[in-house]
């Protein structure tokens, strides 16, 4: 039959050489991409069963045998919209017809549509995917290289307390708890997204994120201060399960058009939702506290990702800094005198 259209999507039907027949969706609206999958599934089968070649795996089939491999991964979800989005570049196409022009013009796409930084994202998955296909699968002996962006090192945003009161005012009700909660806590937009009661001890003033919950992958002791636990005691009553909901279900997503409108009514640019976690870490490290206790209630995994906010308090430094105090003062006055002398 060659292919066929089924609702909106052309499809592919053959028989093989040794009588099997293959029927599968072309995954593409164009009937002339469908038709050029067609003939190369085709060639490819006879090849296989006639000449003995190794089989030539598609796109898709690495990117099925990936998620289910990495369905343990805190990041799934991502990988999987990911890949969604990819598949319109690399859906038809066979794993050696990934070639570098093709992932260079993906990531192109990408930065063009987003950000660089954001199409690295994506280009790391690819490059992942092809790793493991050589390495693990032994679907291919070579794979192109994938290039990344240069991505420049930001500096960290953060906002006033002055700035954080006029963001909260303009906010949605159910946002502006869930960011009064993160200035207070630190934790991540999913950490306090999907909270739940039974995670909360307002006695012992205490909340905890289980070690699969945890971007460290370690379980996380929250302490709960004033501003905390005002929050909590507004949201008691309101759901059975979650601390923080929006027409009874959690919030997924914070970074809305609401969030943005807020954020331009307060005349506060560039600041995204994990900004809050970076303001949180900044307001800390100004007030006095150790770097070595941030990273504590952080849960930060190594040190080098606090010394971010290092900068923001020269305070620790300036008891070092005073030890030098008078030297020049003392030996300009020295010099003068013996110069008067």
């Amino acid at each position: 039959m060659g292919v066929f259209k089924r609702g909106d999507v052309w499809w592919i039907d053959f028989t093989t050489p040794n009588g099997r027949r293959v029927r599968e969706s072309s995954g593409t609206h164009d009937q002339q991409q469908a038709q050029e999958l067609h003939d190369r599934l085709k060639v490819r089968c006879w090849e296989e069963q006639r000449l003995g070649v190794k089989p030539d795996r598609s796109w898709k089939e690495a990117a099925v045998r990936w998620l289910k491999e990495t369905s343990h991964k805190r990041s799934h979800d991502k990988d999987v919209a990911k890949l969604r989005w990819l598949d319109r570049h690399l859906g038809p196409r066979m794993l050696s017809e990934v070639t570098r022009d093709l992932i260079d013009r993906i990531g192109e796409i990408k930065a063009k549509e987003s950000s660089q930084p954001n199409a690295n994202r994506y280009l790391a998955l690819i490059r992942s995917i092809l790793r493991r296909a050589r390495d693990d699968w032994e679907w291919v002996h070579h794979i192109p290289k994938v290039r990344l962006y240069r991505e420049s090192k930001r500096r960290i945003r953060w906002i006033t307390r002055d700035e954080a009161v006029r963001l909260l005012a303009e906010l949605p009700s159910h946002l502006a708890e869930m960011a009064r909660f993160s200035l207070s806590t630190g934790l991540r937009q999913r950490n306090v997204s999907y909270l739940r009661w039974d995670q909360v001890d307002m006695g012992r003033k205490v909340a905890w994120i289980h070690a699969d919950e945890a971007k460290s992958g370690r379980a996380i002791a929250v302490p709960l201060n004033e501003d905390a636990l005002e929050v909590l005691r507004s949201r008691q009553g309101q759901h059975a399960q979650y601390v923080f909901t929006y027409q009874g279900k959690p919030v997924e997503r914070c970074t809305t058009k609401a969030w943005d409108r807020a954020c331009e009514r307060a005349e506060i640019k560039d600041f995204r939702w994990h900004d809050l976690r970076h303001t949180w870490a900044s307001w800390h490290v100004q007030s006095g506290t150790s770097l070595q206790e941030l990273m504590e209630l952080g849960s930060w995994t190594t040190f080098e990702m606090v010394m971010r906010y290092a900068h923001l308090a020269a305070d620790h430094l300036r008891v070092a800094a005073c030890r030098l105090d008078g030297t020049i003062t003392s030996q300009s006055a020295k010099v003068h005198h013996l110069r008067a002398a």
